[in-house]
């Protein structure tokens, strides 16, 4: 059988608990599996590498590019089409199949985007919300914005919640699974980490803007609704119809409802703390001339 003509790089920090069922997943499937980690200092290289995927270090200069950017810039450069896949994801039987069939011929579209199919508390979820990944582009008509946001906590080396730009996308059918084997308290750790960077941008709504032009068209439209952690909440569990989903459908509608209800209270904070400091400002003595 051949292997696919993509590269998957598979971006990393402390993913040992994950890591094996991602490369293994891939491996055997594509021309190259590339782990790119981050001072990773838990056995993911150790990991990574007994499974066959090469593994390239990488460290953050603080700017632009950020790391998928980077990756497209750096890692195996002689293959166009990238398929970035996290720590905690593998492609579906269902994807590869998908897959074989699209690149049996010349490919006329610039990127795919890629539906995920969700693990939440150890069990697959098969309603509420659907999220889309653009995550497999060729390289060369692909890439990801430059935003004003290197001052915003959270996100770090990451590229934001955002797409990269593409020339033409199409959407396939098959899911990537996101099934994330570490305690659901990391959810929380990251999501509050992702709360911080979704705060500062509603108090720079000239980043925001630029933000949400890179958004899908539902987070485009979700981006500009009221009430957001009741919207989210309404639309996961019971117009997408999370409760079918039992009690995860009803944990994961929750979560992100409390995820939306911390990124505005952050929000509320930030605007109390700038008021703040623009009245002491105003009480100060000016000084005479």
């Amino acid at each position: 059988m051949s292997k696919l003509p993509i590269v998957v790089a598979i971006p990393t920090k402390n993913e040992a608990e994950n890591i094996a069922a991602a490369v293994g997943s891939v491996i055997g499937h594509f021309e190259a599996v590339v782990v790119v980690d981050s001072d990773s200092d838990d056995d993911t290289v150790k990991i990574a590498e007994r499974l066959g995927a090469d593994v390239v270090p990488y460290q953050w200069d603080g700017g632009y590019p950020k790391k998928k950017q980077w990756c497209l810039d750096n890692v195996r450069t002689d293959i166009p089409w990238m398929l970035f896949i996290d720590g905690d994801e593998r492609p579906s039987p269902e994807l590869l199949s998908e897959l074989r069939q699209i690149f049996s011929r010349p490919v006329d579209v610039a990127a795919f985007d890629i539906p995920l199919g969700y693990w939440f508390a150890g069990k697959r979820l098969r309603h509420g919300y659907t999220i889309v990944k653009r995550a497999l582009m060729d390289r060369t008509r692909c890439r990801f914005p430059v935003l004003g946001d290197l001052e915003a906590p959270g996100m770090g080396e990451q590229e934001g919640h955002y797409q990269p730009v593409a020339e033409s996308v199409r959407a396939l059918r098959s899911p990537i699974e996101h099934e994330d084997l570490d305690p659901v308290r990391t959810w929380f750790d990251r999501h509050n980490r992702y709360s911080d960077w979704e705060a500062w941008l509603e108090l720079h709504p000239e980043v925001r803007e630029e933000t949400r032009l890179a958004k899908t068209r539902q987070g485009q439209l979700f981006h500009k609704a009221p009430f957001k952690p009741l919207v989210s909440f309404a639309y996961a569990y019971v117009y997408k119809r999370g409760f079918l989903d039992g009690r995860a459908g009803l944990d994961y509608a929750l979560a992100m409802s409390f995820y939306r209800w911390q990124i505005g209270l952050k929000t509320r904070e930030g605007l109390k703390a700038r008021e703040g400091r623009r009245t002491r400002e105003e009480r100060q003595p000016r000084g005479s001339g």
